[in-house]
């Protein structure tokens, strides 16, 4: 049990996940090193057609991607997904 801004919860709280590595792959694939030592192929190709990830669609601009503060981010910061998102996405 734990308390969270004012709430109780009866389960322990989720460990927080990190990103520790990233590498790009071809296909628009990530693979991603966490925190608890987990590694994941990550398809990302499904969300190039958001408008935020749009300058992702050049592959060049893809293959910039790098680990700033525990979160892939690409474009100094203006790009970014969330280590939650990454690591709850099934891997390829």
């Amino acid at each position: 049990m734990y308390e969270l801004n004012g709430i109780v919860y009866a389960d322990n709280p989720a460990p927080l996940i990190t990103v520790k590595y990233v590498r790009p792959l071809n296909d628009y694939k990530l693979l991603v090193r966490f925190s608890n030592g987990e590694e994941k192929k990550i398809d990302i190709s499904d969300l190039l057609d958001e408008q935020v990830f749009k300058p992702l669609q050049d592959i060049n601009v893809f293959k910039t991607v790098y680990v700033d503060y525990g979160t892939v981010v690409w474009c100094d910061g203006t790009i970014d997904i969330a280590p939650e998102y990454l690591y709850n996405t099934s891997g390829v």
